[in-house]
Parts: structure tokens; sequence; C-alpha cells
């Protein structure tokens, strides 16, 4: 495999801006060695985010072959782990991982949720403290290979803004691979982002993609669907699967009724998000509609039923009168919801742009008035994080709940 790959010739921004919020519910683990700054040279050219759950035997393996592929590549690299609510060490082996660092071409750091929240609540959390200009994510389990990594900088480098992984040959048994080949094919032809493998965690983003992207639920298994939507470019490149080493599965039967409703919120979004009443007054007058012809049809039979010869209609005998009031009622209330749905989007939009106008200043403030060591990144996961380790120490040897003003706020689940 063709691992050479020139390093990343593209300049970070600044440091993301730091907002309060993450502070609160926070327990630093036993104080790390403090790193001295050295300004932006610090910064990470690539993020590798790992979400796990009770994957102690592979974490150290990954971590090293990560580490050694990104120096044959002269690339800087901050991997960053999150531990889901584990129930083994896996959170006390990332945290003696966040001390392996000998020089400034790499460093790590993990985060550790209450709770096992699910893959995109961990991978959420990653992506709030990772720094890196492109975020790749991967899972655990060793079945990502990151040899990989560079052949995806080089797609990355191509001009797209997003590149996802494709198994194309997997280990799997078949009761995975099968329904995960339905699934992908139904949302290729349903949302028109043709990639093979969406349920492949192996994936590369620029870091302006993710700001654009809200990740909830079960949604990191349509973060390209999400970007495309936004316009970004979307594109995918096969990728080495190797059977599972340790550990077992963590997804069951029950991911398939999840990906399927998720499927349809995905699709109302992108589709519908700023324009919910062409979806629902469509078939709200769709409905009206037939209402409307059924009655005035019933009307004119009745009529003409008394002015000739023959039986005579009674309307209070005849079913099909009953469904086109009951369309006629729905119809109705479907275009009053839509009007509604647009009322409260156009609320929305106006409010995020008087929050955008007004952001702006006090991230400035806050980045001027907060020390590069002692910083608390903000939780843009909203989910509740009970330890981190590697992203700096604060001043003080331990930052607990207890410590901080209890006004601030708190993003529990």
């Amino acid at each position: 495999m063709n691992t050479s790959s020139s390093p990343i010739s593209s300049p970070l921004g600044s440091p993301a801006p730091v907002t309060p919020g993450l502070s609160a519910g926070i327990q630093t683990p036993e104080p790390q060695p403090s790193r001295p700054a050295s300004g932006p040279d610090r910064l990470e050219e690539i993020s590798v985010v790992i979400p796990a759950m009770n994957e102690e035997a592979s974490l150290a393996e990954l971590h090293g072959r990560i580490v050694d592929v990104c120096a044959e590549q002269d690339v800087r690299v901050q991997i960053v782990f999150v531990d889901d609510g584990s129930t083994d060490k896996t959170w006390q082996k990332m945290v003696s991982l966040c001390g392996t660092a000998s020089d400034q071409s790499h460093s790590t750091s993990a985060l550790r949720l209450r709770r096992n929240f699910g893959k995109a609540a961990a991978l959420s959390a990653g992506f709030s403290v990772a720094r890196g200009s492109i975020v790749f994510t991967m899972d655990a389990d060793l079945q990502d290979d990151p040899t990989e990594i560079p052949r995806f900088l080089e797609k990355i480098q191509g001009g797209l803004d997003v590149v996802s992984g494709w198994k194309q040959t997997r280990h799997d048994p078949w009761h995975k691979v099968l329904p995960s080949r339905v699934f992908n094919a139904l949302v290729s032809s349903l949302t028109g982002v043709r990639l093979h493998d969406h349920n492949c965690g192996f994936k590369a983003y620029r870091r302006e993609v993710l700001a654009e992207v809200d990740l909830y639920g079960e949604r990191h298994r349509f973060i390209p669907v999400l970007a495309s939507a936004r316009g970004f470019r979307v594109g995918e490149i096969v990728v080495q699967h190797h059977a599972r080493q340790h550990g077992v599965s963590k997804y069951g039967v029950s991911r398939l009724v999840k990906g399927f409703l998720d499927l349809l919120s995905i699709h109302l979004v992108t589709g519908y998000g700023r324009r919910p009443l062409h979806l629902i007054g469509t078939a709200g007058l769709l409905c009206f509609a037939v209402g409307s012809v059924g009655i005035t049809y019933l009307s004119i039979k009745w009529v003409w039923s008394r002015m000739g010869e023959g039986e005579v209609l009674h309307l209070h005998s005849t079913a099909i009168f009953y469904y086109c009031i009951l369309a006629v009622l729905l119809g109705a209330q479907c275009v009053l919801a839509g009007l509604l749905a647009e009322l409260v989007i156009s609320v929305a939009a106006a409010r995020d742009r008087r929050e955008m106008m007004n952001m702006s200043d006090a991230q400035t403030n806050s980045i001027s008035n907060t020390d590069d060591h002692s910083r608390l990144l903000p939780n843009a996961s909203g989910y509740s994080v009970s330890d981190w380790a590697g992203l700096g120490e604060p001043n003080h040897q331990s930052t607990s709940s207890r410590d901080v003003d209890s006004t601030g706020p708190i993003h529990d689940a």
C-alpha cells in the first residue's frame, strides 16, 4: 500500500474560541506534568478522535500505530480518546497514554463521560477539544488501520472536505454485513450522497465541517450527509478492515431500527429543515383537495338524486362522505401546522443572527482573559464529562464541581 504522502501544508487557524461551560461537573485525575507552551507552534496539524467502551486491550497498540504513521509522514497529531462509560480499565489506560509524548510531534488527551451516552455523544465530546485543522475519527478495536491516514490526507489536499472509508472487504459476521449494505443503499438513494459505507467509523473532516454539523442521538452515521447538505464536498476511499482482535462488538439488532428512524429524521432535516411548509403544506393541500373534490361530487349527486328518478342519496349513510370531511379537516390542520413551523424557523433564524453578532466580542474577551494552561475547554458536546486528562492542567492541583461557581452553565444530559 502506498503510504508516501507529503505533510499537510495548509496553515492552522487561530485556536477555537473558548467559552465557559465544561468546567461544571469536571474532576481531574492524577495531576499530569505541565508541558511548556510554545505559542501557536504547539497546535497540531491533525486530530484523531477515538471513542472507546471497554477497549483497554487495544488502546496502547492503536496509539503506537497512529504515532508511528504520523511520524513517518512528518505530521503533528493530537490523539483524543473518549471513554464512553467503560466498566473495565479503559480510562486508566487512556490516562497513562496521556503522558507518553517525548517531543512536540504528538500529544494525547482523554475525556471520560459519566455514563454510556453512545458513539455520537463521545464523538461530539472529542470534537469539542480537537484542535487540528483536519479531524479523523476511527474505532478503538484495531479494525481500522492507521496506515490509511496518509491516503485520507491526499484526498483532503485534493479538494474534498469529507473523506469516508469504504470497508470493501469486511471481516464481520454476515448478520452485520447484510443489514449494513441494505442500509447503505437506502441512505444513498434517499439522500443523494452516494457512499458505499455510511456506517464506516474511519473518516476525515476539515475542521470547518464539524463546526456546522449538529451531532446528537445517532447522527454520527450521517455526518457526510449533513455536510453535503451544507455544500461541502464528500468522497470516499477503500480502506483495509481487520478482524476484531480484542473484546466484543457493542452493536446489536436494535441499531437497525434506530438507524432507519434516524434516516427519516436526517431526510427531513436536510431536505426541509428551512422550509417545513413545503413538506407539511404539500401533504395538507393534497388532503384538502381530495376531500373537497369528494364533497363536491357527493353534493352534486345528492341534488341530482332529488331532481330525477331513482333512489334518493342520503349523505349520512354514505361512508365516503365522512372520509371526505376528515380529509378536509386534516388538510387544513397540516397547512396551519406548516405555517406555524415556518414562523418558528423565522424566529429562530433571527435569534441566531443576533447571537452570532454578540458572540464575537464575548469570545474575544474570553480568550484575552484566559491563560493557556488553565483554560477550561467548552463542553460543546452537551453531554456530561466527569474526568479529563492531557488537556493542559489548571494552576490548581484539582478542579472539582464543588470548586466551580454554581451559577455557571452546567451541561448534563
